[in-house]
């Protein structure tokens, strides 16, 4: 049965959202149950300043639309994959009531079945580049269905929808630090991301991400935990009896603000998550050389220091994403990246640094001239290595997810189908 409406079946309503990303410092790595999108352990993430990183999607709903579509970055993509359509199931069977009175539309919650919902979702940084773009994606696309269909369930709840999207997009449904509980329900239940702290929790954190390769990594996620499920001993040790205490022990750190327990927990995991994909038959290779510059350059400033000043995580992919103390060590780290990775001769240093660009300034970078007057750091003798690092990005711990203004809206408010452009870029 087709929605109720005063006057005319042309009408469309819309909901427009913007999600953040995350960053795991405890590794998400292997499914249990690959349909439900279940995990081999628990994980805790840091979610990202979506005024940096984020997803911003506009969901729509008319009786004029003949199916469900969606355009991802301005490019018209299939919802047939399952995932999607265990997103779209999900949310349509939790849809209420919806009675909009200015625009004389009302739809009964047995509607939805019969409605079709247009789509629109763009990332204002690289998809598919290990930056989980996947994640920011599917968090966004069930907050703003919910936020559409008048959804009554909590953002746990959310989360565990979103789960079966994208296993990293139930973390983005809440800012700060997140943690989400693998569960024991064979079908998931009890699989969904709670916060651990908000984003003022640990609010002198400073994130710098080093974006070495934006192109598409050649093993997918997906494929990549199947084979590590199927032949990785170690990814069975790493789950039963590694990441359970370090689960434990991330809480304690973030509660307590502590960040030398933070920095060594995080690096470890994320090195043993490679060691887990190098454990893989065939072995999978996310980093690469200028990924292992960078690990070399932090492990060895930590170590003069003699205590922890920047954590390092990578995902899967090269790229980098560091943690600072504070600002005056981010400021330092940015310097000693500058002159170890400056920009080819050609860049354009406002694109070179992309983010909280305050930070160039701390750090005495007002031309890519002065690149070059910047001490050589001792913990790489003097080496550079000029463009193998695409941009950087800086950011901090960031928000959840909001609802935006109509203005924003991706999609013509009038026919449902995308603007010409986007209005969103990273700043």
């Amino acid at each position: 049965m087709a929605a109720v409406v005063d006057e005319s079946q042309k009408w469309v309503l819309m909901v427009t959202a913007q999600t953040p990303t995350n960053i795991a410092v405890i590794k998400y790595w292997g499914k249990r149950d690959e349909k439900l999108i279940l995990p081999v352990n628990d994980s805790i993430s840091v979610t990202l300043d979506p005024g940096h990183l984020c997803t911003t999607t506009t969901v729509s709903v008319s009786p004029s639309f003949t199916q469900d579509r969606m355009w991802l970055n301005g490019q018209e993509i299939s919802l047939s994959g399952g995932r999607f359509q265990s997103c779209l199931r999900e949310i349509r069977s939790r849809g209420c009531d919806v009675h909009d009175k200015e625009k004389g539309i009302k739809i009964n919650k047995k509607d939805w079945d019969g409605l079709h919902v247009h789509i629109a979702s763009f990332n204002n940084f690289p998809t598919a580049a290990g930056l989980a773009s996947s994640a920011a994606g599917f968090a966004c696309l069930v907050f703003a269905l919910g936020k559409l269909m008048n959804v009554k369930e909590d953002q746990s709840q959310l989360s565990a929808i979103a789960r079966q999207g994208s296993g990293s997009a139930c973390r983005s449904l809440y800012g700060g630090f997140v943690k989400w509980i693998m569960g024991k329900d064979d079908k998931g239940t009890d699989s969904l991301a709670v916060q651990l702290a908000d984003e003022k929790h640990w609010d002198e954190l400073v994130i710098i991400i080093a974006v070495v390769s934006s192109r598409q990594k050649e093993t997918s996620s997906t494929t990549g935990m199947r084979d590590t499920v199927e032949t990785s001993l170690l990814l069975q040790h790493r789950a039963k009896e590694v990441v359970p205490k370090r689960i434990l022990k991330m809480e304690e750190a973030i509660r307590n603000r502590d960040f030398a327990s933070f920095a060594q927990l995080t690096c470890t995991d994320s090195n043993q998550f490679h060691a887990v994909c190098l454990d893989t038959c065939p072995p999978i290779f996310y980093m690469n050389d200028t990924s292992h510059r960078i690990i070399s350059l932090v492990e060895k400033w930590n170590c003069s220091e003699g205590t922890p000043q920047v954590a390092y995580t990578f995902d899967a992919g090269p790229n980098a994403v560091m943690i600072a103390r504070d600002r005056k060590t981010a400021t330092l780290l940015l310097q000693k990246l500058l002159y170890t990775f400056p920009p080819n001769s050609d860049a354009d240093l406002n694109s070179f640094v992309l983010g909280d660009k305050s930070i160039l300034k701390d750090a005495g970078i007002n031309a890519p001239e002065d690149i070059a007057t910047l001490p050589p750091p001792p913990e790489i003798k003097g080496q550079q290595f000029k463009g193998d690092v695409s941009y950087f990005i800086c950011t901090r711990p960031g928000r959840g997810p909001v609802v935006l203004s109509d203005e924003t809206h991706l999609l013509n408010p009038e026919t449902g189908l995308p603007k010409l452009k986007p209005r969103f870029a990273m700043r």
